[in-house]
């Protein structure tokens, strides 16, 4: 089930993820400052992620929505276009923005030949659930309508994101059940937000997520929901009917609290009869394909593998 990675890799993971927690062991907790602090520091570089890199290709769309206007930012493949990948940021719906990872997306659409956009949903605590998933929702609604004309590509979908994303990913597939998506890239996703054996158990350890930073996000996103409300489907998509969603891969590494998750979610679609393919990753942390790491590489790759294979079998001509 855990993927071979050369000895060098496996070494250069361990040296970073102890520096890191080293490092997250000096600085206050995450459920302690302000979301719009956080915010401000990511936006300038001053995380523990690298810093962000905005490209003078991409393109700002903006899309109409139940609760306003939600913008999408857009990067497109070098060559001609073969579908489009609708993605969604992590962030513990409290963080991230459509615009800090244009390197990364850039680079999917490099390896895929899809065009990608990326939604930059309400965030929390502001704008509890269910404002995300409906922003998603409205949004994935638009470009099965609109999007293959505006953004001048065929009208074939993925969609995907990692964490928090890869959670709404889900919940968007399940409020529209449409076969025009082809397949669901599900990066290290919280899909039972009631909490799974790894999140209650991982405790205090910092590696990105810990279990009380787990919660913090889950009471700014579900203010005042208990934990068997939190099992509804549309907020916990591990308790869903999952029967008829497309091919999906699913990736996380050992050291991610939310590692029962993404095992629990991947054993559920395949019971369900979905085409599933699973990748975890040896001594990867929570988000660990936004550093500057070897493991990292080989992740993406396999996600590139996947989404370019998707939609080689999607448009081979007919007999």
């Amino acid at each position: 089930m855990i993927e071979p990675v050369p000895t060098d890799v496996a070494e250069e993971t361990r040296a970073f993820n102890a520096k890191l927690e080293a490092m997250l062991a000096t600085l206050p907790s995450i459920s302690g400052v302000e979301p719009a602090v956080m915010r401000a520091a990511r936006r300038a570089g001053k995380s523990i992620f690298p810093p962000p890199v905005w490209l003078p290709e991409a393109r700002d769309v903006s899309v109409p929505t139940r609760g306003g206007q939600v913008n999408l930012r857009v990067l497109r493949p070098p060559t001609a276009p073969i579908g489009i990948y609708l993605h969604l940021h992590g962030g513990g719906w409290m963080l991230g923005a459509a615009d800090l990872q244009d390197v990364a997306l850039a680079e999917l659409a490099t390896a895929t030949g899809l065009v990608i956009a990326s939604v930059d949903y309400r965030l929390a605590p502001e704008h509890p659930y269910p404002a995300g998933p409906d922003d998603c929702e409205d949004v994935a609604r638009w470009l099965l309508a609109e999007g293959a004309r505006v953004l001048e590509a065929p009208a074939r979908f993925a969609i995907g994101g990692e964490s928090a994303g890869a959670h709404l990913a889900a919940v968007t597939l399940l409020r529209l059940r449409d076969p025009a998506f082809r397949a669901a890239n599900l990066v290290f996703g919280a899909f039972d937000l009631a909490m799974t054996p790894s999140q209650r158990r991982w405790g205090p350890r910092n590696l990105v997520l810990s279990t009380p930073i787990i919660e913090a996000f889950g009471a700014a996103f579900l203010p005042d929901r208990a934990a068997e409300a939190r099992r509804d489907p549309d907020i916990s998509p591990l308790y869903a009917d999952l029967t008829g969603l497309p091919p999906a891969l699913f990736t996380v590494g050992t050291l991610d609290p939310l590692l029962d998750d993404t095992l629990f979610m991947a054993a559920r679609w395949e019971a369900a009869g979905c085409p599933t393919t699973l990748r975890v990753w040896p001594d990867g942390i929570h988000g660990f394909t936004a550093f500057p790491l070897r493991l990292a590489r080989l992740a993406e790759a396999a996600q590139h593998e996947f989404l370019a294979r998707a939609f080689a079998v999607a448009v081979e001509p007919g007999p």
